[in-house]
């Protein structure tokens, strides 16, 4: 009778194991999107957008998805294109590259390449960032995709793949006499700003006030004067034309903070540099960029129902930089939201729960917690052994 008592109880415990459900769920937060805030300063200029290149964080803006001639801010994403292809071993900056007569027939702002003409990709890139040049900015473009043409076609399909809903490029370098729709937005010019600053590689070029090629005979002056005058200056490129007026996407970093100010539309040269220094001035003089540990004490494991193992343990999540209003960081608080159980199988990367970050009642950010392992659902005969194991102590 005691056996067979044993035996009603080990069938009943397993369909309690089998049959039991989760005591607590959640629902995953996502970070709240604001509406775009307006300028703090007064300009003239056409549109405007101030922005944390970490994060993409729009800080301030004016008109930012209006379709504007961008002049050389193109050039932007024709620096990106090719320092990709240099993080990429396509080509290397020792590379030599033989001008066309395309690229020697630009005219503009340029460093008179002749065709035939070889200069290695370190220097073209030179001309381009610091001067630029649009003969120089051909040639890399040819060299990159082996045609102008394949080469726009490379942009606009990075401009996709950024979220540049506003932008549609005719040609690298932003001459714009002959063009009909080579037209970007200041949020799309962030988007690539962003992108661009991202590698390294640029900085070597972006922050050159002054310097030469050919031997000291031909000169380079960086046509961004704020890379001289302000204080923690990034780059990153103007633009001028009659069509686009006078533009400049002008990034800075100080300490932790690295913002940039896209300005398009202003009347003269003058009042975009004006712009974009006093929306700079602004934003490191109101924000600043924060980075918060999660205490990984707080984490406690989780049941796993009807699983192999009985917990599990959630990952902790690689934390990001956002920007904040200064002197906000200590009111920061962290809540953590973990299930009591989860049902098995759980796969290795499965939501566990989330951190998420309160400032006073407004969701900052939130952090997935995920498994870091697999766990498969527990079988009828291995539920039944350890019930045995279990009577028969």
């Amino acid at each position: 009778m005691r056996n067979i008592f044993k035996r009603i109880l080990s069938v009943s415990l397993v369909g309690m194991l089998l049959m039991s459900t989760p005591v607590f769920g959640f629902a995953e937060a996502e970070k709240p999107t604001e509406a775009f805030p307006p300028l703090p300063i007064e300009t003239t200029a056409k549109a405007v957008v101030l922005a944390d290149v970490d994060s993409g964080q729009v800080l301030a803006a004016k008109a930012a998805h209006d379709k504007l001639y961008p002049a050389s801010v193109t050039k932007i994403m024709t620096l990106l294109l090719v320092v990709e292809a240099l993080d990429a071993r396509k080509i290397a900056l020792t590379d030599t590259v033989t001008t066309s007569r395309e690229a020697a027939g630009k005219g503009g702002s340029q460093i008179w390449l002749k065709e035939g003409e070889t200069m290695t990709v370190d220097e073209l890139l030179k001309a381009t960032a610091v001067a630029s040049a649009n003969d120089a900015s051909e040639a890399l473009a040819e060299y990159v995709a082996g045609s102008a043409t394949a080469f726009v076609a490379k942009m606009n399909e990075r401009a996709k793949e950024l979220g540049m809903h506003d932008t549609h490029f005719e040609n690298c370098t932003g001459l714009d006499d002959d063009a009909e729709n080579h037209q970007t937005s200041a949020y799309d010019v962030m988007l690539m700003s962003r992108a661009l600053l991202k590698h390294e590689t640029i900085l070597n070029y972006s922050t050159i006030w002054m310097d030469s090629l050919r031997g000291g005979k031909t000169e380079l002056v960086n046509t961004n004067k704020l890379v001289r005058f302000y204080d923690g200056a990034t780059g990153l490129k103007t633009g001028t034309t009659s069509k686009a007026g006078c533009c400049v996407s002008a990034s800075a970093k100080r300490e932790n903070t690295h913002l940039v100010a896209v300005v398009m539309g202003s009347e003269n040269s003058k009042e975009r540099f004006k712009t974009a220094r006093e929306l700079l001035d602004w934003g490191f003089a109101n924000f600043e960029t924060a980075e918060i540990e999660i205490d990984a004490a707080k984490l406690a494991p989780i049941e796993v129902l009807r699983g192999e193992k009985t917990e599990i343990m959630p990952q902790m999540p690689k934390t990001e930089k956002f920007l904040i209003k200064k002197g906000m960081k200590e009111k920061i608080t962290e809540e953590i939201k973990l299930p009591l159980n989860v049902e098995a199988p759980v796969e290795k990367g499965q939501l566990l729960g989330e951190v998420i970050l309160h400032l006073d009642d407004e969701i900052l950010f939130s952090y997935k917690l995920l498994s870091g392992e697999e766990v498969k659902a527990l079988s009828f005969a291995e539920a039944f052994r350890r019930i045995l194991c279990v009577l028969c102590g």
